[in-house]
């Protein structure tokens, strides 16, 4: 488990400044499996199930971490399929934010 996982998200002010291609890729590479989008102001991951339910479960424990840590991603949920998508819409990109979360989504699986 990286850094990331033991902090807690941060209320950001609109405007709030993303953070720079390169901490992004270094954020990013602490990460199991997240990929960066072209423009490096999002962050993505695909989760894999047996079946519905435990999709449907880990949906809902994503759903508890962003409540606990008000940080909301975008999920997109198929029959055994999940994927996260991360960015900060105050900032326009990514920010600490996105990659505690992401973090904490991982330690799910651990």
């Amino acid at each position: 488990m990286n850094d990331f996982a033991h902090r807690h998200c941060t209320r950001l002010a609109n405007g709030a400044a993303p953070l720079p291609r390169a901490t992004v890729e270094t954020a990013c590479n602490s990460l199991n499996g997240w990929a960066i989008d072209e423009t490096a102001s999002a962050i993505s991951k695909q989760f894999r199930f047996r079946n519905y339910y435990e999709t449907v479960s880990f949906v809902n424990a994503v759903a508890w971490i962003s409540h606990r840590e008000d940080h909301h991603p975008d999920i997109h949920v198929g029959y055994n399929l999940c994927t996260v998508h991360y960015t900060t819409h105050a900032a326009k990109g990514l920010t600490d934010n996105d990659f505690i979360c992401a973090a904490k989504i991982d330690a799910l699986q651990a």
